[in-house]
């Protein structure tokens, strides 16, 4: 299946999984390590929107930065600080677990966003992610996602203004939230009693 192209000042959602279905976050500290690679190597060309980790597979929703914003450095070569990323957690992986070959299964999967509508149901999406999965019930559980960052003042290295922007402000994010997570059958039983 052919690969979509990163393009300049558009956005993505990124995701794969582990090699045969394998863990690629095997305990904590590597749910840590990730998100440090983020900020070392993509924050470089690209604004992330959102994210969720889960065991053996990982979602980003992000922006590539407009050329002008991009050191010259990655210029013309955006898709090298994802491969240097990949490469790099790959490798601590291997080398922590003793383990040799791919960790992810082929190679990264993204698809254009093509719409604010379509990036902000993938925002749903990617946040709902472990209930989807049952790692959780609530998402605010869930500490391996960028849910918790938005309902937060701390810092952040999140493009949080623009998707809060997106929902209406903090009160309708989380009521969007909320009310997709009340979709799921079975998780919340009584509306009443949920509150944010």
């Amino acid at each position: 299946m052919k690969q979509e192209k990163f393009e300049y000042d558009t956005f993505f959602h990124v995701y794969n999984r582990g090699n045969n279905e394998e863990n690629i976050f095997k305990e904590e500290k590597n749910y840590t390590y990730f998100l440090k690679l983020i900020k070392d190597h993509l924050l470089d060309v690209s604004e992330i929107y959102a994210y969720c980790l889960l065991k053996n597979h990982f979602h980003l929703v992000l922006r590539i930065k407009d050329k002008e914003a991009i050191s010259e450095k990655y210029q013309d070569k955006i898709h090298l600080p994802f491969s240097n990323f990949f490469n790099a957690y790959s490798k601590a992986i291997n080398k922590a677990y003793d383990r040799k070959g791919s960790l992810f299964q082929e190679h990264l999967k993204r698809n254009i966003i093509h719409d604010e509508n379509y990036l902000k149901n993938l925002v749903l999406y990617v946040h709902l992610n472990p209930v989807k999965h049952k790692f959780c019930d609530d998402i605010r559980e869930y500490k391996h996602s960028s849910f918790i960052s938005y309902t937060s003042y701390k810092p952040s290295n999140l493009s949080r203004e623009y998707v809060l922007e997106l929902f209406g402000g903090k009160e309708n994010f989380i009521l969007q939230h909320k009310e997709s997570m009340i979709k799921y059958e079975g998780i919340i039983n009584e509306i009443d009693n949920y509150d944010f």
